[in-house]
């Protein structure tokens, strides 16, 4: 194949599946050279490794730039498990799982490319697992608790009656949570409450000290917020993503190659 096809299409392996504490399956996906350096990318909420990476082609570019992409989705998600207990859902338990993964795969360190929930979990990740994160693109990343705008009493009604959802944000999220093929309504529904619980706001006084690049859409709601989280960043750089909104971000190309470039830098 030519390397320089600007449409090749990245196949999407079979998952493998990576056992956390609990009990639950994580779905796992490799590309790439065995020895190359690895990138470990985390998609947002109600999205999937294909939906946020593979089928925007940052997989293609990274593997292309030279990585070896080990991508995850988080529980909840795609293949993996879907449990409905809120409880299952916290802070902790994501990084936790991302642990797992590394472990599984005896990689020590990785740079990391995170959007939306994936960014938040990989602020907490780089925080408190830092001899694991490198540097890191977080792309989209929410101020505080994720989801916080979410109303759960709307989409579970909607989810489980059938009624219309009224708020315009809780509408975009099932909306988009719909589009994604094999998505549970219910276990994400238990996900945006259990990411209510416990202390899950980053915390602008115990930033990540690696080299992170925030980018965001210009047309996201969160613009200015993560933009202040660049700032509380000692080594921040803030990016904003011309004509984009928090859900079609990652399918710039900007996003794409800002992120390799960040991805790159020595």
């Amino acid at each position: 194949m030519d390397a320089a096809a600007p449409l090749a299409r990245t196949e999407m392996p079979a998952p493998s599946f990576v056992m956390t504490d609990e009990g639950y399956q994580i779905a796992t996906y490799v590309w790439g050279e065995p020895d190359a350096d690895p990138v470990l990318c985390v998609h947002g909420f109600a999205s999937s490794c294909r939906d946020n990476w593979v089928e925007t082609g940052l997989v293609r570019d990274l593997t292309r730039a030279g990585f070896r992409v080990i991508g995850v989705d988080q529980r909840g998600h795609g293949a993996s498990d879907k449990p409905r207990d809120p409880r299952a859902y916290s802070m902790g338990s994501f990084v936790s799982d991302l642990i797992t993964v590394l472990d599984t795969y005896l990689v020590d360190e990785v740079r990391y490319v995170g959007y939306s929930l994936g960014a938040r979990v990989g602020w907490q990740f780089a925080v408190d697992a830092p001899e694991h994160v490198s540097r890191a693109v977080l792309g989209g990343i929410p101020d505080g608790r994720p989801l916080a705008r979410l109303q759960i009493d709307q989409a579970r009604a909607y989810a489980e009656e059938g009624k219309a959802v009224e708020d315009p944000v809780t509408r975009n999220y099932v909306t988009l949570a719909e589009r994604v093929p094999g998505n549970d309504l219910s276990a994400l529904l238990a996900l945006a409450e259990g990411m209510r619980f416990g202390d899950a706001d980053p915390d602008p006084e115990r930033p990540p000290r690696q080299p992170i690049l925030f980018a965001t859409g210009s047309e996201d709601a969160i613009l200015e917020r993560s933009r202040a989280l660049a700032a509380s960043t000692p080594r921040g750089t803030f990016e904003e993503i011309p004509g984009r909104h928090h859900f079609n971000t990652p399918g710039s190309r900007v996003f794409r190659q800002r992120a390799i470039e960040s991805l790159l830098a020595a």
